[in-house]
């Protein structure tokens, strides 16, 4: 028995005995990304449930998580303060929270492209020395409707093998470093991998995917907020070892660069292929962005997935997920394919 097992067996064990919650109204969830694609995910199943958990990516290096991460050495808060934004309520109190923590500065000086709730997580982590304190006090204040957790308790160096990143050498691969440049690379990712290979995950975590009734991976950026959450192994296992039905939310249109030329299937196998032992119980797509559907059920059986389509992007044409036709979408999904009795 391996000492990941071990940890993990702890880890359920605790779970049970601190959980000791009684299912009732609403399914437990769990969802995984960062960035926008996150925020969607958020933002809609809020509407849907009071027991929400954010996991969110933390190899950010761009922007002001950049600058804070290299001049303090802390975690990049930059998705983290998303997730807080998405989880605000929609009356006055938590709208106006979410723009204060999202309002960036402007200036000549330092501050300038700050984001203020950046500096307030920052701020809290060194105040109190921990991570998920400081971000459950930031949640309270805001009157977030769930939690925020970072996947990892260390920040995150994403790298990738990338043929034609330079256009000069378009069949030649190399090694691309930093999750601001994997995603603007112009050339074709192959597979990504974190520094450290073996980072320890957050025991919350963890412990919130082994609890959940659902888990929700996706949408967002393929490779650098989507995949990066199955290259933490106590994750992973977590993941493939949680009683949780597992739906995979896919991306409207693939991402310039990133995943550019991407089928939705395609997104698939690449997941697949970083995480073999993983799988999944529902893949959702939006009706206009899988014209290949017999290809796109084909990749999602591999993973051990139906498809489920559903019309989930914004009426005015602009490729975003619409919070409410999301929301519905999910809260179908847990109902035809999830436990009902515990929480229906």
């Amino acid at each position: 028995m391996t000492s990941r097992t071990i940890r993990l067996r702890r880890l359920r064990r605790a779970t049970s005995a601190l959980s000791g919650r009684k299912r009732g109204a609403q399914p437990k969830v769990v969802a995984l990304g960062g960035g926008m694609g996150l925020s969607a995910s958020l933002t809609a199943l809020r509407r849907i449930t009071g027991d929400l958990t954010a996991v969110v990516t933390v190899a950010d290096d761009g922007g002001s998580s950049g600058r804070l991460r290299e001049e303090l050495g802390v975690l990049p808060p930059g998705d983290l303060r998303k997730a807080l934004a998405a989880l605000c309520g929609d009356d006055d109190w938590g709208q106006t929270w979410a723009q204060v923590i999202q309002h960036r500065f402007q200036s000549k000086g330092d501050l300038h492209e700050h984001a203020v709730g950046n500096l307030l997580i920052v701020a809290l982590w060194e105040q109190l020395g921990d991570h998920v304190q400081a971000l459950d006090l930031v949640g309270k204040l805001l009157g977030a409707q769930g939690r925020v957790l970072p996947m990892s308790a260390v920040p995150l160096e994403l790298q990738a093998l990338v043929r034609g990143h330079d256009p000069e050498r378009p069949d030649e691969v190399d090694t691309v470093r930093g999750q601001a440049t994997v995603a603007l690379t112009p050339g074709e990712v192959q597979s990504v991998h974190v520094v450290p290979a073996d980072p320890p995950a957050v025991p919350e975590a963890v412990a919130a995917v082994l609890d959940a009734d659902w888990v929700v991976l996706g949408p967002g950026s393929w490779f650098s907020s989507v995949i990066p959450h199955l290259l933490v192994p106590d994750l992973l296992d977590a993941l493939i070892e949680t009683k949780a039905r597992k739906v995979l939310s896919l991306n409207l249109a693939p991402q310039p660069g990133e995943t550019d030329g991407f089928s939705p299937q395609r997104h698939l196998e690449v997941l697949g292929r970083h995480a073999p032992k993983l799988a999944l119980d529902v893949v959702l797509a939006d009706e206009a962005a899988a014209p290949d559907r017999e290809s796109l059920a084909d990749a999602a059986e591999r993973l051990g997935a139906a498809v489920e389509l559903a019309p989930v992007a914004s009426p005015d044409g602009v490729p975003v997920h619409d919070p409410e036709l999301l929301a519905a979408a999910y809260d179908r999904i847990f109902r035809m394919h999830g436990r009902i009795g515990p929480w229906r």
